[in-house]
């Protein structure tokens, strides 16, 4: 059951009424409550998607998402809308308008972004699990600085219709919980068929590890180590020789592109207020320049063919979901900058080459939680989630 005392110190759900719809009385997920983040779509109320401008010159959803109504109809009860980034467009989870929600595990830090409230009503167990979303990280991150489990699905395999997009060849529909095992029943539901089955070998990829912070990877070999006994001995290698800087480069300019061809519009008939940060980041993406949106675009196909080829066969990735814990909400700008930049390198092994990837959380570093990321092939969901559920 949802808190509503505890909820309004976390600042997890989206301001004004809660949301409260009972799922169907019996199915696989009865007894389970959920939060869907503020850019699914649910019938006859308001998506804000994080902006108070968004909120005034859209109407009411006409119609629910269908990941919400497949969760509704599995038996979940919907608790409420939570927060998230204006549009989506951000990594710390900052919201001057809704409120910063509370990183339930480290208060002196953010939550993670964008889908900082789901990540945060899991942590604080107002909800037994929520639904985000993942473009560059969105789901990853927040689940990393939060200490919860967290699913970025293959692109394409859930259902993002009814919900607003950001950049749509990267967007995924996440979510997260407390447990492994709440993690793989939402996948029950939501992912399709198939994809169950062994996987091996591990793989661990030198530049991920190499990017995390030296007290945060070490907070971590306690857990690879333990799948390593569940997958054998591990295999060095080096998936991106270009180097992270590089691959942060490419998807940022890719990102950027798709991120004004869909928002573009809006932005400029409304001329929204923006907080801190996003206002400079939209008008990145309205400046980026053609030739290396395109140079991002050709090396993501390139990328993709190469990570899809090496896990083809049930290989596994394992590495540092983030390169620290959550930033300091003292944080200056620049410093925000710096972490997402370190962290975008290692989050897009998966955005470019449309990988499914589980963050685990695994260690504390700094006094604050840190996650590992399982990543396999497209189409390995199941499998994957099984995975994760064995090594917790």
């Amino acid at each position: 059951m949802a808190d509503d005392t505890l909820a309004d110190e976390v600042g997890a759900f989206v301001p004004g009424p809660r949301l409260d719809i009972p799922g169907a009385a019996s199915g696989p997920l009865a007894g389970l409550d959920f939060a869907a983040k503020d850019l699914f779509d649910v019938a006859g109320h308001p998506t804000t998607y994080g902006n108070p401008d968004w909120a005034r010159t859209h109407p009411p959803a006409g119609g629910t998402a269908p990941c919400v109504s497949a969760l509704l109809q599995a038996g979940a009860h919907l608790r409420g809308k939570a927060k998230t980034v204006e549009l989506a467009y951000g990594l710390t989870g900052e919201n001057v308008w809704h409120g910063t929600p509370l990183n339930p595990a480290a208060p002196g830090r953010f939550p993670g972004g964008s889908s900082c409230g789901s990540a945060a009503a899991v942590a604080a167990g107002l909800v037994d699990f929520a639904l985000g979303s993942d473009t560059a990280g969105s789901v990853r991150i927040p689940a990393s600085y939060c200490g919860v489990f967290g699913i970025r699905p293959s692109w394409g395999a859930v259902s993002l219709a009814g919900a607003r997009g950001l950049a749509p060849s990267f967007d995924t529909a996440g979510w997260f919980a407390r447990d492994a095992a709440t993690l793989d029943r939402i996948g029950g539901v939501l992912l399709p068929e198939g994809g169950a089955g062994a996987l091996g070998p591990l793989l661990r990829p030198a530049a991920a590890w190499a990017n995390a912070r030296p007290e945060a990877a070490e907070a971590l070999e306690p857990a690879f180590r333990a799948l390593e006994r569940l997958l054998g001995p591990h295999v060095p290698v080096e998936v991106t020789p270009e180097g992270l800087p590089a691959l942060y480069e490419h998807a940022r300019c890719a990102i950027a592109e798709e991120v004004w061809a869909t928002l573009g519009d809006w932005i400029e008939a409304e001329k929204p207020a923006f907080g801190p940060g996003v206002a400079e980041r939209f008008a990145a993406a309205r400046a980026m320049d053609p030739a290396k949106a395109a140079a991002g675009r050709a090396f993501r196909r390139l990328f993709a063919a190469r990570l899809r080829s090496l896990l083809a066969g049930g290989a596994v990735l394992a590495f540092p979901t983030s390169p620290g814990p959550a930033p300091l909400l003292s944080a200056t700008q620049a410093e925000q900058n710096a972490a997402r930049e370190a962290t975008m390198g290692v989050t897009a092994i998966s955005g470019l080459a449309g990988l499914c990837e589980v963050a685990v959380p695994a260690g504390r570093a700094e006094g604050a939680p840190i996650g590992l990321s399982l990543a396999a092939a497209p189409g390995r969901d199941r499998a994957l989630l099984a995975l994760a559920e064995a090594l917790a």
